[in-house]
């Protein structure tokens, strides 16, 4: 049977309420977040085992929380390595609306996971009957210490022969401990089985691009397809690259789109009009959580697979938080036309 193991930080999300700014009224929304944390709770929602690994401080009663509502959402813990040193990050997010863009605010300096090293976490137990292993550029981004880490994840899971995914997650505030993310990106995607990514993450992440322009109302696909060969050219070990496309019109409606390519054919979805976003925040994850969800799923149909990955996706913009909170019935019925929006009675 199929098992997911994901690998990353999370950390305390706290977000002003009502499309506020900053501290415009003093409080917080308080919820819990991170890339990879995110794509094991859609995992567990799509009915695959999943697993999330991290490291996290002990005795800490907000860690205690965060931990049971992974529980409560059906994502195993029992492999978080719970620490004496670090923090819990945090960041801080300001809902974008109309012309306005969102902001994020990271305080993860010194975050237990950020203090991590090879040889903290135990590889062989972690893996032991997992079949998947998903990673993002995030984590690598932290510190020289997590990109090490990271490192010894890919290479301990292709060993096992777990097939292994990442998405390419480029985030500029991040890279501060003296690599750039190419220097380190392109090892860790040598290990790499299916790639997730925008075209921004390649240009920035993986630096492989092509001149790929993203007008109002249109994108060329025949761009991206070539971006996708070009990973391909670049990274041979690779078997199926996606890239998302977003139409970014306003912070509040977005074109929602995606395609794939397995080194043979390329797959393009259908498009969806998401003109009234709630939170956009962990679409990505989203789609990558979809698209574990959709090979598994669809494993001879690459096109399902694919729908299935953007449609998840589409559903996540419309809940707050970082999680997705929709199970495959949702998804399916979306797939098929269910789009309308209309009460079910």
């Amino acid at each position: 049977m199929a098992k997911i193991v994901t690998f990353g930080e999370i950390m305390l999300r706290l977000c002003p309420p009502n499309l506020e700014r900053q501290l415009q009224s003093p409080m917080f929304v308080a919820t819990f977040g991170g890339g990879e944390a995110n794509v094991a709770v859609s995992c567990a929602n799509y009915g695959l085992p999943a697993s999330f690994v991290t490291a996290l401080p002990a005795k800490h009663e907000i860690v205690d929380s965060c931990l049971a509502e992974l529980r409560g959402l059906g994502v195993s813990v029992d492999q978080v390595k719970r620490t004496k040193g670090g923090r819990l990050g945090v960041y801080y997010l300001e809902h974008g609306a109309n012309q306005r863009p969102s902001k994020v605010i990271y305080d993860r300096d010194y975050s237990s996971i950020s203090l991590a090293k090879p040889g903290d976490f135990d590889w062989d137990a972690i893996f032991d009957g997992a079949t998947w292993f998903h990673i993002t550029g995030i984590t690598p981004a932290i510190s020289q210490g997590a990109a090490d880490l990271s490192m010894e994840a890919v290479q301990k899971a292709k060993e096992k022969g777990l097939t292994v995914s990442c998405d390419y997650n480029f985030r500029k505030k991040l890279w501060n401990y003296g690599k750039s993310a190419p220097e380190v990106m392109r090892e860790l995607v040598k290990f790499v089985d299916v790639g997730i990514a925008n075209e921004e993450d390649c240009q920035l992440s993986i630096g492989v691009s092509v001149d790929v322009d993203v007008e109002e109302g249109h994108l060329d696909t025949d761009k991206y397809k070539a971006l996708a060969e070009k990973m391909f050219q670049e990274f041979p070990n690779l078997k199926k690259q996606a890239i998302t496309l977003r139409e970014s019109i306003s912070a509040s409606h977005n074109g929602w789109s995606a395609c794939l390519y397995d080194g043979k054919d390329f797959f393009l979805s259908q498009k969806y009009e998401i003109t009234d976003i709630v939170d956009r925040v962990g679409g990505g994850d989203s789609f990558a959580g979809g698209l574990i969800g959709g090979l598994h799923h669809y494993p001879d149909d690459p096109q399902s697979a694919l729908e299935f990955a953007v449609a998840a996706s589409c559903l996540k913009h419309s809940v707050p938080g970082d999680y997705n909170r929709f199970p495959t019935a949702d998804v399916v019925a979306l797939m098929k036309g269910g789009g309308s929006g209309r009460v079910q009675r």
